[in-house]
């Protein structure tokens, strides 16, 4: 089924998340960088839109998510926006960008709101982020938390699965915890056993969406690029959490190739797309 955009201008909220979520209905997430994905991911229907900080690796060419500055989030934040009518669009906070200080994150959160237009940010952490997040509800920012595989981490925790431990699934239920209590509306739980995101689920009272971590998540999220096959031919999209929907990394190159081709053969352009 395709939405209507003009019929459901910015219908989700926050509040509609948590209704959702309420009542049963898994929530979905997918991320979008520029105004095309954006106008696609949100005719289909899809709960949120998260710009993440992924757009280093996706589109930037960058070995990690650490160089993405707060610039170039914000130029991706107001590209998705344009094209993002109906779903909340949901914005990271680049690494850098909130743990300096407090006032700064603050900041840094606004403007992705007020520049950018985004309808919530989200934030990598547990305990650590937790006054930050209360502070960011109280002014009315709304926030995603995000825990277990924290990319911005990667240094210290390395791409592994998290919580396989007693103490770290422990200090994960803290994380968790922590992040409710502060005000996010949900929690992002990346790269966990299936069984712990399923306890974590169940004992919270705001929706988890898991990503690498199972089917008993409150709901979903993938990178888009990795869904469709985007990044085929760098190597992207192999990771065991991800499933390919399609192939179009083959399709694009099979059209860029008979576009040459056509081109060197003198078949384009022909007389359909000439002018008299």
């Amino acid at each position: 089924m395709t939405y209507s955009a003009k019929k459901a201008v910015r219908s989700v909220t926050p509040g509609a998340i948590q209704a959702k979520w309420q009542r049963g209905e898994k929530i979905t997430m997918l991320t979008a960088y520029d105004y095309p994905t954006a106008r696609l991911v949100d005719s289909a229907g899809v709960d949120i839109v998260l710009v993440g900080d992924s757009l280093g690796m996706e589109e930037l060419g960058y070995s990690t998510t650490l160089p993405v500055s707060m610039q170039e989030m914000l130029h991706h934040v107001k590209a998705v926006r344009r094209g993002t009518l109906r779903a909340l669009l949901a914005a990271d906070m680049p690494f850098l960008s909130y743990q300096i200080n407090e006032d700064e994150a603050v900041r840094n959160a606004g403007r992705l709101i007020q520049e950018g237009e985004a309808n919530a940010v989200k934030i990598e952490g547990g305990t650590a982020v937790a006054p930050l997040v209360r502070r960011l509800v109280t002014i009315g920012i709304p926030v995603i938390g995000h825990i277990g595989l924290t990319p911005q981490s990667v240094n210290v925790m390395g791409w592994r699965v998290q919580g396989r431990t007693e103490e770290d699934a422990d200090r994960l239920k803290a994380d968790a915890e922590a992040l409710q209590e502060a005000g996010a509306f949900a929690i992002v739980i990346e790269l966990m056993p299936k069984m712990l995101a399923g306890e974590l689920t169940n004992a919270l009272s705001v929706p988890t969406i898991g990503i690498g971590s199972g089917p008993l998540c409150s709901g979903q999220v993938l990178v888009t690029s990795d869904l469709i096959g985007l990044r085929q031919g760098d190597g992207g999209g192999g990771y065991r959490h991800v499933k390919k929907y399609v192939d179009v990394s083959a399709v694009i190159s099979d059209a860029l190739a008979e576009f040459r081709r056509e081109v060197e053969g003198g078949l384009f352009p022909g007389d359909e797309q000439s002018f008299d």
